[in-house]
């Protein structure tokens, strides 16, 4: 699904968009299955093992913003970083010898959709070999209204932040202040719903949060390496 010329500002860019990898067949089972993991939240006030919590959840209005490894807790999420159209796209990336490292699914509900803060995904999971991608599933029509990824290219081939706070402790995100031109620099992964980003481990990135009257989920994170991958 990816020519040369794509694999090629992969390696350049540190991010490709492809299109519509999944038809819509397929994204009408995962928002049914999503619409009923949401309406499962309304059992639980705090964070679990499955649900990251939106501020202002309750029983009666479900918000949530993450469900944690989903793979794991429904097998399409599964298939779907495991088909044959993801797998060939991921062997044109990074060779033969792919693994999933991990998964989660990041939701910005319509007018309320969290931001995410600027990072390198290297930071939460560094390895010996570099050569790891993440994929970031889109699972709504997504623009610049409604809170895309926003990914700067050429980082991955550059430096590698510090995300601890001024107390040394890890923070997770990188003081903007540091990165203010690369920030500016940044292009959004935008596209059809069923497309597909494909980031590198040390590209910097974030979003903001979604102030349109539209859902911006994303099955984010299902990060691959080649054979060479090693803690």
């Amino acid at each position: 699904m990816i020519s040369e010329n794509d694999v090629q500002t992969y390696k350049r860019d540190g991010v490709i968009v492809v299109p519509e990898v999944l038809d819509a067949a397929a994204l009408g089972q995962v928002r049914s299955v999503i619409a009923d993991l949401v309406a499962g939240s309304a059992k639980t006030l705090e964070h679990t093992d499955v649900y990251d919590l939106e501020p202002g959840h309750t029983a009666d209005s479900p918000r949530v913003r993450r469900i944690k490894t989903p793979h794991k807790v429904h097998a399409l999420f599964d298939q779907i970083v495991r088909s044959p159209a993801v797998l060939d796209i991921l062997k044109k990336l990074l060779g033969p010898g792919l693994r999933l490292h991990g998964s989660k699914l990041n939701m910005k509900s319509a007018q309320y959709g969290s931001p995410v803060e600027w990072h390198q995904d290297w930071a939460f999971y560094p390895h010996t070999n570099d050569d790891v991608l993440a994929i970031g599933v889109l699972l709504d029509d997504c623009d610049l209204s409604n809170g895309p990824m926003l990914v700067t290219p050429g980082t991955h081939a550059g430096e590698v932040w510090s995300h601890h706070g001024e107390d040394g402790c890890f923070a997770g995100l990188i003081d903007p202040d540091l990165i203010g031109n690369e920030i500016e620099r940044a292009v959004p992964c935008m596209g059809r719903a069923g497309s597909m980003s494909f980031h590198h481990v040390r590209a910097l990135h974030g979003s903001a949060m979604n102030t349109s009257d539209r859902p911006r989920n994303l099955y984010s994170r299902s990060r691959y390496a080649d054979k060479k991958w090693s803690r």
